[in-house]
């Protein structure tokens, strides 16, 4: 059976991509870090595994919050990604920080803080990237 793709990259050059979500048709760009010979202009293709981790745990508290009834509106994430230092280069850690309403219960913070480690994208990540999540309620 064939699908269709998800995406489509194309190179511009100066170490730059333009992706494009086939179903939608919306666009990103991604460029090289400052770090690696890069401008530093858009999210790295590293930064985007930060970000879809930080979206993935937002988007799957939010669906279990939808389910019982639990406001998240406002709700952030901040993801900082962290490269390891030898050889090869590849991500090391990546720390998530979520803030939450201050107003959740403590049965809705401990349903939410469970939901938070089952996304789809922190479970698909290698074991070797160590992932810090942790818990602001304001």
């Amino acid at each position: 059976m064939m699908t269709a793709p998800t995406a489509t990259a194309r190179y511009e050059g100066h170490l730059r991509t333009q992706a494009t979500h086939v179903a939608s048709g919306t666009s990103i760009q991604t460029d090289a870090p400052v770090d690696n010979h890069g401008r530093g202009e858009a999210f790295s293709p590293t930064d985007l595994v930060g970000t879809a981790l930080g979206t993935c745990i937002l988007t799957t508290m939010a669906i279990v919050a939808e389910r019982h009834t639990i406001d998240l509106v406002g709700s952030r994430v901040e993801v900082k990604k962290i490269m390891s230092q030898e050889p090869p280069r590849r991500i090391a850690q990546f720390d998530v920080d979520l803030t939450l309403p201050a107003t959740l219960s403590e049965a809705d913070r401990a349903l939410l803080e469970r939901v938070a480690h089952t996304c789809p994208v922190a479970l698909s990540l290698n074991p070797e990237i160590h992932q810090e999540v942790r818990f602001i309620y304001q």
